[in-house]
């Protein structure tokens, strides 16, 4: 007599069941990127540099293909998950090219670049069914739960401001235009992307300091810190009601970002206002973190990412069991960084949305993206957080989406 299985029991192509191994492919092999790299079930590797790309062949098992071309990996139908750690530019054009694959995906921070890329990811997670986990791992560490849970369950009673700072983003970065060296595929670096002649101090940590790929600090580390605060009160599926953004213009060099940034959002029902200062406060030395303001107390969380850490009276509180409980992957590995990966590994096999899932990773990356549109445009701009769009400011939302250069698309 047939038996009748629960969905999930047995593999389907791009869907593993839960005792069988996940086969990856991983795109983008320098910086954080190479750290996803599972050695012994890699099938694929890709990077425009073809000396990131032979060095971390070196350290998997077996015979990957290796390629400069994603597209490639997407094409492989024994591939079920990919890891994209490029820069910010290729990040929403990879993952919804990888759903459409059929690809479970680990995208690392920031999420997107502009808002209509946050809805494209968003769209084609949900359509193709895929499981997506957007790389901000303070959502795994147990101090930013540990804050959220102290916070949100009244400890500093009601929040009012959210206080954000950061070291001011870097300067300098005069390079000379010059021919690509021989091993980087500058246009397919460039990919979607403005076209520009290449430049040294653009590749590969420094693109963060050009608008047209990372857009500075507050996209970069804000998609981590910023995500904490969304944590914190509650507010992942909330969105500010205005931004105002004023920095001060590099004055020398070809980075672009503003050396320095004042950003104050505002939210509604609940109202409370969230602020992002280069340099800010830098309270007790940190170097970056939050400061919560309450009508009870305050609290300090420091850093957004694998390193997040807050204060000893919030370590040593225990919500009731009644209380408000956030969720972290029960993985033990005192590492947030794995812990994240392992959680999106656990949602390949069950199917469930992860920690940071495309949804979240969205919503967190809007508020960095229409703060630079308020600093490009230098005003005061009203927002719509359930259509996401600018109120009665058309050339503001012209700059909520970027053309593409040919042939790319989403």
């Amino acid at each position: 007599m047939p038996y009748v299985l629960p969905s999930g029991i047995l593999a389907r192509p791009g869907r593993p069941g839960p005792n069988d191994r996940i086969v990856y492919g991983h795109i983008g092999l320098g910086g954080m990127g190479r750290s996803h790299v599972v050695p012994d079930a890699a099938a694929a590797l890709c990077d425009v540099d073809a000396n990131h790309l032979a060095e971390v062949a070196k350290t998997v098992q077996g015979t990957p293909l290796l390629t400069k071309d994603y597209r490639y990996i997407l094409d492989r139908k024994d591939i079920d998950a990919i890891t994209i750690g490029t820069p910010d530019h290729w990040h929403a054009i990879m993952t919804v090219h990888a759903c459409q694959a059929g690809k479970d995906v680990y995208c690392e921070k920031p999420t997107c670049k502009t808002i209509q890329e946050g809805q494209a990811m968003v769209n084609a997670a949900n359509k193709y069914g895929r499981v997506v986990q957007i790389g901000a791992q303070g959502r795994s560490n147990p101090n930013a739960k540990i804050a959220a849970e102290y916070i949100r369950n009244g400890q500093i009673g009601k929040v009012s401001h959210v206080e954000v700072w950061h070291t001011p983003n870097f300067t300098d970065g005069w390079g000379e235009e010059k021919a690509p060296p021989p091993e980087l595929d500058w246009d397919l670096w460039l990919g979607p992307a403005r076209w520009r002649p290449y430049n040294p101090v653009y590749v590969h940590f420094n693109f963060r300091w050009m608008m047209d790929f990372g857009a500075g600090f507050i996209r970069d580390r804000g998609n981590h810190v910023l995500s904490i605060v969304m944590l914190c009160m509650n507010a992942d599926n909330a969105g500010p009601v205005s931004v105002e953004a004023t920095g001060e213009p590099a004055k020398e060099g070809v980075w672009d970002v503003p050396v320095t940034m004042e950003v104050k959002w505002e939210f509604k029902d609940p109202d409370w206002t969230l602020t992002w200062s280069q340099p800010g406060a830098r309270y007790n030395g940190i170097e970056w973190g939050a400061k919560y303001y309450g009508d009870r107390d305050t609290l300090i969380v420091s850093g957004g990412d694998a390193g997040t850490d807050t204060e000893d009276k919030a370590k040593q509180y225990h919500p009731p069991a009644d209380g408000q409980h956030v969720y972290i992957d029960p993985d033990p590995s005192p590492d947030p960084t794995e812990r994240h990966r392992q959680n999106w590994r656990r949602c390949i096999r069950t199917r469930e949305k992860p920690v940071m899932s495309v949804e979240i990773g969205y919503n967190v990356i809007i508020l960095p993206i229409i703060a630079n549109i308020s600093y490009l445009l230098g005003r005061k701009l009203q927002w719509d957080p359930v259509n996401h769009r600018f109120i009665g400011d058309e050339e503001a939302n012209r700059m909520l989406a970027q053309p593409y250069r040919a042939p790319w698309h989403l």
